[in-house]
């Protein structure tokens, strides 16, 4: 056996790294492995090794929980049987803890809930352990006996965890960037995950960008054999070897069954449980505090902090001096109510073109959410007073808060007026009409604009199935138009369970499914730990996801509004003159920075020799939409920036296709 560590230090953040190798440099990779991921945890780092099975784990520590040596990564079990490495906080270790010491566990050596969680796996077992706790998580377990590595992620999938073979070796990290330090790392693009990105603006599902390298599903154990880790598979082999510990479809099953449908009995049951999750998340050794838009999710958020706080709560948000654009003035009205301690910026494209040439080393797969700027402003402004963050993610996926719902269920009914063939005709006119002003658009005449319009109401008309509305209503349609070949059909998504036959509820399914994974949590955690910033985010406690599913259709929609159960929350600590106002995403103007500061880094990835290096897009088509959206001809800043990010990510990780 083989072990290094680092010392305490008063430096922050939290990432796994491991591999199989039997060669004698195994340590010397993985240290170079962890080096990639020291902005998750400068605080203490440590690498284990085991000469005869050639596994070796790493861990980069972010110190929240007990911030002495006690808390160190790798640890052994108790008995020596395991060996731990995690990232993420066990919220119930303490409850956990009182269990384990009921039924005679040794004493304890320190007060981590990573010692917490190897008690808990030595006495109930991985799966039973598991199912016990109400964290975020991304671990991995060596079982020193029966020779097995079992990785785990938390039930939504806040924290990340990629694996795969890389020239026969096995190997694991918190971010994929650490993959690139394994002997052998070549790049090369997946096909399918790319056409799905164009489309969307983030990749979906357990298959990552590069082929080969996998990511672990939310509420899912994968256990593999020494012999199993010595092979290389793919993820049709691998699908059946996952353990759903927890599984949201199963969740909004179940749910379904006992519908509740009295708005005031409901907001009973939902009150204490997002007390409780707050109150847990904010058990920490290190300072904390909330982002704040003074929308109705982080405003109830930090309602709830603020409520259960001695002293003033630190508050952060951030500002654009664009008018649409700007929720400053709102969350510090917010602020100024709830008596916390407020900070805001105010930031312009000159900050955000300071963070370009870094979005692709931190957001680690190709990744166009606009609101990846801010989140990644906010993250830095925070983490200059406080450790820790909690945030309001998920509330418009879990109580139908996206404006989205509306226009596509409205679309639907139109649609569902016509009959099949009126429908099919229609979009047939439109695309034929997309292709033949085509030409136009590509000389740069001014009707060839229509081009772009009727491509994306092509798009929306072609289909009656909600989830690929969805999913072009995220991505912005018309992105189709910019692939070539086979790949341009392809598209990942996950079909509601088939007692779900709401279509509202089977958009929601959709979002919490992918939306809320692939593209709120991977934001949020990248952008967060690129600063040391650990996030939290309490409604997306396992048990406020299962009451949502309960929720029937009335209690989420009034009006005309979503949110219903979390405003009649919010009203007994806010006025209602301070949150009701129509919905305002977090992203900046994204549009006239495009054709404004950010055009000259625009042109050098829209070139001709950077789109050469992308075959499976039709360039032609991308400077006709980019020189259209110049002269103000179409607003495709959406589509744009879906190809930036590709251009700029191939270039950084030097993918092939």
């Amino acid at each position: 056996m083989r072990k290094t560590c680092g010392s305490d230090s008063d430096k922050l953040m939290c990432g796994i790294a491991g591999l199989l190798d039997h060669s004698d440099a195994s340590l010397q990779v993985l240290s170079r492995m962890l080096d990639r991921l020291k902005h998750r945890g400068p605080d203490d780092f440590g690498t284990w090794g085991d000469r005869d099975s050639g596994i070796a784990l790493g861990h980069r520590r972010l110190s929240i929980i007990d911030l002495s040596s006690a808390g160190h990564q790798p640890m052994i079990s108790a008995s020596g049987r395991f060996v731990l490495i995690y990232n993420g906080e066990i919220y119930n270790f303490i409850a956990l803890r009182s269990e384990l010491e009921k039924s005679g566990t040794p004493t304890w050596r320190g007060r981590s809930d990573t010692e917490v969680l190897l008690a808990a796996f030595e006495a109930w077992g991985v799966n039973g352990a598991i199912k016990r706790c109400n964290g975020m998580f991304a671990l991995a377990l060596w079982d020193r006996d029966a020779r097995t590595l079992t990785l785990a992620r938390d039930r939504m999938g806040e924290k990340p965890l990629y694996f795969g073979w890389i020239a026969g070796r096995f190997a694991f990290a918190s971010e994929m960037k650490a993959l690139d330090r394994v002997p052998g790392w070549s790049p090369r693009m997946n096909g399918p995950m790319i056409a799905s990105f164009l489309r969307t603006g983030y990749v979906q599902g357990p298959e990552s960008a590069v082929e080969g390298i996998f990511r672990l599903p939310p509420g899912t154990l994968l256990q593999l054999t020494l012999e199993e880790m010595q092979q290389s598979r793919d993820w049709a082999w691998l699908e059946p070897k996952t353990n759903h510990y927890w599984s949201l479809a199963e969740a909004a099953s179940a749910g379904q069954e006992e519908l509740l449908t009295d708005a005031d009995g409901a907001a009973k049951l939902l009150e204490p449980l997002l007390r409780e999750a707050v109150a847990l998340r904010m058990v920490a050794d290190v300072p904390l505090g909330v982002f704040l838009s003074g929308g109705i999710d982080s405003s109830l958020v930090t309602a709830l902090m603020q409520a259960q706080s001695a002293r003033p709560v630190r508050s952060f948000s951030i500002g654009f001096n664009e008018p649409g654009y700007d929720e400053a003035p709102f969350a510090l009205a917010v602020a100024r109510h709830l008596g916390t301690d407020h900070t805001e910026l105010y930031v312009d494209a000159a900050a955000a073109l300071k963070l370009i040439p870094n979005l692709a080393e931190t957001f680690d797969e190709p990744f166009a959410d606009h609101s990846q700027l801010p989140t990644l402003l906010v993250s830095e402004l925070t983490r200059k007073h406080v450790t820790v963050a909690l945030t309001g993610d998920g509330g418009d996926e879990l109580f139908a808060g996206y404006q989205r719902y509306f226009a596509i269920l409205e679309l639907q009914r139109f649609l569902g007026h016509l009959s099949p063939k009126l429908h099919r005709s229609l979009a047939a006119l439109f695309r034929l009409s997309a292709k033949l002003l085509s030409p136009l658009s590509r000389s740069g005449h001014a009707i060839g604009s229509w081009s772009f319009r009727l491509s994306r109401l092509s798009e929306r008309l072609s289909t009656v199935d909600l989830d690929a509305m969805r999913l072009s209503f995220i991505g912005g349609a018309g992105n189709s138009r910019l692939l070539r070949g086979p790949s341009a059909a392809a598209i990942h998504y996950d079909q509601p369970p088939s007692k779900i036959h709401e279509p509202l509820r089977r958009l929601m399914y959709g979002d919490q499914n992918d939306y809320l994974v692939d593209d709120i949590l991977h934001k949020v955690d990248r952008a967060s730990m690129a600063y040391g910033l650990e996030t939290r985010v309490p409604l997306l406690d396992h048990r406020i996801v299962e009451l949502s599913w309960q929720l029937a259709p009335t209690l989420l929609i009034h009006h005309g509004h979503g949110k219903l159960l979390l405003r009649r929350v919010l009203e007994q600590y806010v006025p209602r003159a301070l949150f009701e106002r129509p919905k305002q995403g977090f992203a900046p103007p994204m549009d006239a920075w495009l054709r404004g500061p950010l055009r000259e880094w625009a042109e050098s990835r829209l070139s001709q020799d950077s789109l050469r290096e992308l075959p499976m897009l039709d360039s032609v088509a991308v400077r006709a939409i980019w020189n259209a959206h110049c002269r103000r001809d179409a607003n495709a800043g959406y589509v744009i920036w879906n190809v930036l990010m590709l251009a700029d990510w191939r270039e950084r990780f030097r993918a092939r296709c």
